[in-house]
C-alpha cells in the first residue's frame, strides 16, 4: 500500500510541478509594427546602398545611382506601399 500512495504523489507531484496545467500560451503572437517598420527601413537602405556601389561601379554617377537604385527597389519589392486591408 505504501509503494502505490508514494508512486500515486510522485505522479501527482510530476504534474503539477511542470506548469502545464496552468501555463497558458496566447493564441496570436504579440506583435510590435515598430519593429517591422524598422526592419524593412534597415533592409531598404541597405539594399539601396548595395546596388547603388554596383551601378557606381558600372560607370553611373553617385546621384544617378541612388535615384536609379530607388526606382529599382520600390519595382521590386512592394511592401514599402501602403498596406492593403482585408
Amino acid at each position: 500500500m505504501i509503494p502505490r500512495l508514494s508512486l500515486t504523489c510522485l505522479c501527482l507531484a510530476a504534474l503539477l510541478t511542470t506548469g502545464c496545467l496552468f501555463s497558458k500560451k496566447s493564441a496570436e503572437p504579440k506583435e510590435n509594427p515598430a519593429i517591422a517598420g524598422s526592419v524593412e527601413e534597415i533592409f531598404k537602405v541597405r539594399w539601396i546602398d548595395k546596388r547603388a556601389a554596383e551601378l557606381t561601379a558600372q560607370g553611373k554617377t553617385a546621384d544617378a545611382a541612388r535615384t536609379l537604385a530607388t526606382g529599382e527597389f520600390r519595382e521590386r519589392y512592394l511592401f514599402n506601399a501602403t498596406p492593403q486591408k482585408k
